[in-house]
């Protein structure tokens, strides 16, 4: 699949227009609806080796990927399947059973972990996914979405020491006609 045939799928599965509430808590007349693409298997799999290959360019000296609960595990899990490294699951919050954990696999401290997102918009669940990672003593300085809507999430982001990297900014979604006759 092309990088213009994987726009066009995205758009397809998972562009929705009304009143949206974001989690930033702002409003939006638009929605990508990360659900859409994820549970799709001919968009996951191509998305799955878009992000291993992002990965692989900015951060070729990762030990593991990661991605938080629950929007970004599916694209994690592509992306290992694809890239041959493990990943990390990050909770919002330790589970307050079993082993309590915060993060889910196994890793060690001073590992390199690229961080996967799915739809990024302020960067909030993003930082505090790197703020529990980097708390665990494993080192994160990159980050792979899917895409990035425009609104302040590589700005934030790079306040902590992370640097963005998305498959698609949501303006070259957008531009996309919605009808395929188009």
């Amino acid at each position: 699949m092309t990088r213009e045939e994987l726009a066009r799928g995205l758009r397809e599965a998972a562009y929705l227009e009304g009143d949206f509430l974001l989690r930033s808590g702002r409003r939006s007349k638009y929605y990508l609806d990360k659900y859409r693409f994820e549970t799709l298997p001919h968009l996951l799999g191509p998305l799955g080796r878009a992000i291993a290959s992002a990965v692989a360019e900015h951060e070729p000296e990762a030990d593991r990927i990661a991605g938080p609960e629950l929007g970004a595990v599916a694209l994690a899990a592509a992306a290992s399947l694809e890239s041959g490294l493990p990943f990390l699951i990050v909770r919002k919050a330790a589970k307050d059973y079993g082993t309590a954990n915060r993060l889910e696999g196994v890793s060690a401290e001073g590992e390199c972990i690229c961080l996967v997102e799915d739809v990024v918009t302020s960067g909030g669940a993003a930082i505090e996914a790197v703020q529990a990672l980097r708390q665990a003593g494993l080192r994160v300085s990159n980050a792979v979405c899917v895409v990035d809507r425009e609104e302040g999430g590589v700005d934030e982001l790079a306040r902590h020491a992370v640097r963005l990297r998305p498959l698609f900014r949501a303006s070259e979604l957008l531009e996309i006609p919605a009808n395929p006759l188009g």
